[in-house]
């Protein structure tokens, strides 16, 4: 007979330590992939190269989500879904391909892959991809127009032409 207290001859198998629990992984913890852009039903991506920020953070406009406002800030904004408002910000915009924006729209590089109905203000390099719709008036230092895309309006490019005076003319270089 045996006793619950001794030991059994046969050798008994230890379980093995539980495996530590892995931490949860939360939208506000985890720092976002500039190359990454997996939403479920998210618009395509443009297959330009894609861009490295070391310059700030970029804020994402789902596209699922609707929003009507304005943007002002010193940061690159993305667009997936719609917004109406004007868009002012110091760094890039990017419509993508399905989103839509009404509004004015103020910042230093835009690539519009998606639609834009309102007006680019001032801008260091306007980018309008194949699929990319702009109706409104532009004005920007660089313009680079895909084949395909589409536009109405009008446009003015190469403003930081330094023999233009004040008053728009150009100067002669001779001297008088």
């Amino acid at each position: 007979m045996a006793i619950f207290n001794q030991p059994s001859a046969a050798k008994r198998e230890v379980p093995a330590p539980p495996e530590p629990p892995k931490p949860m992984e939360t939208a506000l913890k985890r720092e976002p992939d500039p190359n990454e852009f997996n939403l479920g039903t998210a618009a395509p991506v443009s297959r330009a190269a894609p861009v490295e920020r070391t310059d700030g953070k970029e804020s994402l406009i789902a596209s699922d989500l609707v929003i009507e406002g304005k943007i002002e800030g010193a940061g690159h904004i993305r667009i997936a879904g719609r917004f109406k408002g004007d868009v002012h910000v110091q760094g890039d915009l990017t419509i993508e391909v399905g989103a839509k924006v009404n509004g004015g729209v103020r910042a230093r590089k835009v690539v519009i892959a998606g639609e834009l109905e309102g007006n680019i203000e001032s801008a260091q390099r306007v980018e309008l991809l194949a699929s990319g719709v702009m109706v409104g008036d532009l004005k920007a230092e660089t313009l680079i127009v895909a084949a395909g895309s589409r536009m109405k309006g009008q446009v003015e490019f190469g403003a930081g032409d330094k023999n233009a005076s004040k008053n728009g003319k150009a100067e002669s270089g001779a001297a008088s």
